[in-house]
Order: C-alpha cells, then structure tokens, then sequence
C-alpha cells in the first residue's frame, strides 16, 4: 500500500482530501503506479514535489481506526482527480 507526501517532508504527514464534512480523509493507494500517476497530477496542478512512500498495510489501518481518522483505499480499478486548487494542501 502507498501513500503521497511532499517531498522533503515525509516526516510531517501524508496528503489527505477534504471530504464534504470537511473531514481530511487519506488516501492510501493499492498500485504504486496509481499513486505515482496521482502525485504528477498533483504536481502539474501546482503542488509541490510528491514522493511516493510504502507503508505497511496492517499497521496503517489499525493506526488510522485506532485515532479514528477516515480513509480511502484507491483500488486499481478506482478513479480519482485532485483538487483543482493547489492552495488546498495549505
């Protein structure tokens, strides 16, 4: 499983959206090839440099549950399409 970061800063968070609750959901990604393709769009929209990180599947999800934060798991048969804003990873 993947998840995006800015580049530099791994350490800090990993990119989430904004769901219509204006709850930050983090996308955890199944195919390294979607998560790459999902960073250079982020890119051409005006985001920083992504950086591409694999996480422990397992861990992850019991860390997200156990804090209660949401999530989306992006199959390789799911789409889906950046913000327009870059000023929305702020």
């Amino acid at each position: 499983m993947y998840i995006l970061t800015i580049l530099g800063k791994e350490k800090e968070g990993a990119y989430s959206v904004v769901d219509e609750d204006g709850e930050n959901v983090l996308y955890l990604f199944e195919e390294d090839d979607d998560a790459m393709r999902y960073a250079m769009q982020l890119e051409e929209g005006g985001y920083p440099e992504m950086h591409v990180l694999e996480i422990d599947e397992e861990m992850m999800l019991k860390t997200l549950e156990l804090h209660d934060h949401k999530y989306a798991v992006i199959s390789k048969n799911d789409i889906v399409i950046p913000p327009e804003n870059a000023n929305d990873y702020l």
